[in-house]
């Protein structure tokens, strides 16, 4: 089963044997739980040479012997090290922008139109620097951070012009919501308190897909008609949606999880771990952005 995010549905942990997590996880009971749907499987006899991951130089002796192939020590493969590492370091570059933006670009009557500008511009190439990411086999860690660059202009200038204009204080409280959704996911999953299996995954699908439709249905109306559109972010009704955006933030972030831990229990490579930094900063994105529309919304009906 493979979680929403493109990353990681795409690319990453579900390449080649279409790696379903879900239905396939590690437990200790033996070598055919390990291999089976695991695309960095260690499998034996005939298999083993069709596995792209499987770097063993002990395979031929224990295979003379009869004995499964044993993993190697776990040099180049995924540590939740590595994943806190990369996404720390992608999240940094978001911040660092974010910032500068923040301080260089002005949103006085004078000069906001061509600031708001910029970061608009920032935000159409940060997408486009992410579908080609997304659609890359390989991660590529210059792309990913140039992608952070991009997003982070955007969220600096975005996040001024709530926090100047609309409410004081907005940046940093949706800052404070994201870190609070994030932390307490994390708990809650490994916690045990949230299973993720195919029940939850086809919830969260089917949640996502009528929450994109109705938002771009609003748009459209927005967009051709004028106003609010059908009033989905805006009043009461933008606020249930504005909820509902960060709660289904939460459930992506509880599948980034899962795959995370998968990928790192089936062995992936270490530079899969880049992928994972990539797919967690959009699903933090996507999170901060609906607290930062939903705080937006709740002051102007003040």
């Amino acid at each position: 089963m493979r979680s929403r995010n493109p990353v990681f549905s795409r690319r990453g942990f579900s390449r080649d044997n279409g790696y379903a997590g879900f239905n396939t996880a590690p437990q200790a009971g033996g070598p055919a739980v390990a291999t089976q749907g695991n695309p960095y499987a260690q499998p034996t006899g005939d298999q083993y040479a069709q596995n792209p991951y499987a770097q063993n130089p002990y395979a031929q002796q224990d295979l003379q012997h009869g004995a499964p192939p044993q993993a190697p020590a776990t040099t180049g493969r995924m540590t939740i090290d590595d994943v806190v590492l990369r996404t720390a370091s992608t999240l940094g570059v978001l911040i660092l922008t974010a910032a500068l933006s923040w301080a260089l670009l002005p949103i006085d009557d004078a000069n906001i139109g061509r600031s708001y500008g910029i970061g608009i511009g920032a935000a159409l190439i940060g997408m486009v620097l992410a579908l080609v990411q997304s659609f890359k086999r390989k991660a590529s860690p210059a792309l990913i951070l140039t992608y952070a660059a991009f997003e982070g202009v955007f969220l600096g200038v975005v996040s001024n012009i709530v926090d100047n204009r609309i409410a004081d204080g907005a940046a940093m409280q949706a800052v404070i919501g994201t870190m609070a959704v994030f932390a307490g996911v994390l708990i809650a999953y490994k916690a045990g308190w949230i299973r993720v299996n195919r029940r939850f995954y086809g919830f969260v699908m089917a949640a996502a897909l009528g929450f994109i439709l109705l938002m771009t249905v609003n748009l459209l109306f927005a967009v051709f008609g004028g106003g609010d559109g059908l009033g989905f972010r805006s009043g009461a009704m933008g606020v249930i949606f504005g909820v509902i955006g960060i709660i289904l933030g939460a459930c992506f972030l509880a599948l980034d999880f899962k795959q995370v831990e998968d990928g790192i229990a089936y062995g992936a490579p270490r530079e899969e771990a880049w992928f994972a930094a990539f797919g967690l900063t959009l699903t933090l994105v996507w999170i901060y952005l609906e607290f930062l529309r939903l705080i937006s919304i709740l002051n102007s009906n003040d």
